[in-house]
């Protein structure tokens, strides 16, 4: 491909800019909860060293999905019935984290190739095979996004309601136990949000690259940041720039909405690992 076919691809649509755009707003408003969401989620996700876990996770929800889409049920639901059982079993047997890395291990190539038995089996548009994998725009319909903003506001709430025992357990899980904090069940509670907020991720960046919102930010945001809310108010932002960036970007052109989002979600951390860079330099110039 040459670079006027690449640009075509990327922003060929900008012409008819204020068209496009009416027809993805569905898809806008799920960026935007699921950026903010995804974001508080990811903080919770870096402290307690679960990223493997969402990409784990994500599997699973695939499978659901892939499955619910050969059957002809609504995608949604099948993606959130495999994303709670993932989450269930990593929260129920992996406590520890050497026993979830392995159980994360056993669960993700399962749940890839049941998505990929399913997608075979699947006769339909394939389209409808491959936004699963990387991610639609257009695939967000009246119904889906009321789904989606419920289930966003249900993370938000319950994640706000735990909020304190989660940050004690994840930072210093041995003294929240010895002060009498239900880690058990708070980690729990807390795979269950995070499989509900995969879930919502599978239908906006897809499978494959749901860690662009529900870890790049996180990551981001801990760079440059470090106060109880400081990093939690700049992951929601960073989530929310990605996301909703990401698809005003991808309604200019015909590439899937994933690569946009990916890529400035990438961005943002590495202008936070820059500014991270320096600030430690000119600490150590002070210092010296």
């Amino acid at each position: 491909m040459n670079w006027p076919d690449l640009w075509d691809a990327m922003f060929g649509g900008v012409s008819d800019y204020g068209a496009i755009l009416a027809l993805v707003s569905n898809s806008i408003v799920a960026g935007a909860v699921l950026g903010l969401v995804g974001g508080l989620v990811g903080v919770f996700v870096m402290q307690r060293d679960m990223a493997f876990a969402v990409h784990g996770i994500s599997e699973l929800s695939f499978a659901g999905a892939a499955a619910a889409l050969l059957i002809g049920a609504d995608v949604v639901t099948g993606s959130i019935v495999g994303s709670l059982i993932a989450a269930a079993i990593i929260g129920v047997l992996g406590a520890k984290a050497r026993e979830r890395n392995s159980i994360i291990g056993v669960l993700m190539p399962f749940g890839l190739g049941l998505g990929i038995l399913f997608l075979s089996l699947y006769s339909g548009r394939s389209a409808n095979r491959f936004s699963l994998l990387t991610g639609q725009i257009v695939s967000v319909q009246n119904a889906q996004l009321g789904w989606l903003v419920v289930i966003g506001a249900i993370v938000l709430v319950a994640l706000l309601f735990i909020w304190r025992p989660l940050r004690f357990d994840s930072l210093d899980p041995q003294s929240a136990a010895a002060r009498g904090v239900p880690t058990t069940a708070v980690s729990l509670a807390f795979m269950l949000l995070l499989g509900l907020i995969v879930a919502v991720s599978l239908h906006i960046i897809g499978a494959l690259l749901v860690m662009a919102l529900l870890v790049t930010p996180a990551a981001a945001a801990m760079r440059v940041a470090s106060g109880p809310l400081s990093v939690p108010l700049l992951a929601a932002l960073f989530g929310f720039v990605s996301a909703v960036g990401g698809i005003l970007l991808a309604v200019m052109g015909t590439l899937p909405v994933s690569p946009y989002i990916t890529t400035i979600s990438f961005a943002i951390y590495v202008v936070c690992r820059i500014v991270d860079s320096r600030r430690g330099r000119v600490q150590r110039a002070a210092t010296a």
